[in-house]
């Protein structure tokens, strides 16, 4: 069976992003980029991808989920992030003529939706974000993949919004880089 991995960045308080969906004070460069490179470059969306001269083998993630609001972060780049994986928008007011070919824009509900996909061969599946998603796929993530940056953002966007309830998380692996960003992977207790 696939696993649902959410693969995030997070402030040191527990924001995805900062007010306004800002998500600048995360660091882009540093030795903490490398291993991005190296273990998870299906995660590098493909304006970057090309800009590195790299390919993404769809090892690790060939499907990626993502909330509208983390979606529309980049439109200024792109409005097919991840071409390379089949990519999941969740949305309550958007529609599929919003998004190009390629990219399902979905009403459905994400339990329903994670659970059918993990069904289906393939390799993992990437939760994006946003908080909202997460908190809703709170219960079906299997791996949780904190890259946490040495900032405060004092708001924003929750790791994971509108839960009810907690989920005990075990540390399987705590990685620190001279950048100060500390790669933590946790799996459910």
């Amino acid at each position: 069976m696939r696993e649902l991995t959410y693969y995030v960045a997070v402030s040191l308080d527990g924001f995805i992003a900062g007010p306004g969906h800002d998500v600048s004070g995360f660091l882009y460069e540093g030795d903490h980029v490398e291993m991005i490179v190296r273990d998870y470059r299906d995660t590098l969306p493909k304006v970057a991808l090309d800009a590195l001269g790299l390919t993404a083998a769809g090892d690790r993630f060939d499907t990626t989920l993502m909330g509208w609001a983390t979606y529309a972060a980049g439109f200024a780049h792109t409005r097919d992030p991840y071409p390379h994986t089949r990519q999941y928008v969740f949305s309550r007011s958007h529609a599929q003529a919003e998004a190009p070919p390629g990219i399902t824009v979905t009403h459905a509900d994400p339990v329903d939706l994670v659970r059918e996909l993990k069904g289906e061969p393939g390799s993992g599946i990437w939760l994006c974000g946003g908080g909202d998603l997460a908190g809703q796929l709170i219960d079906e993530i299997d791996r949780l993949v904190l890259k946490v940056n040495p900032v405060v953002l004092g708001g924003g966007t929750p790791l994971f919004d509108g839960t009810s309830g907690s989920r005990p998380w075990e540390l399987d692996v705590s990685t620190p880089y001279a950048s100060g960003v500390v790669v933590n992977e946790y799996r459910p207790s």
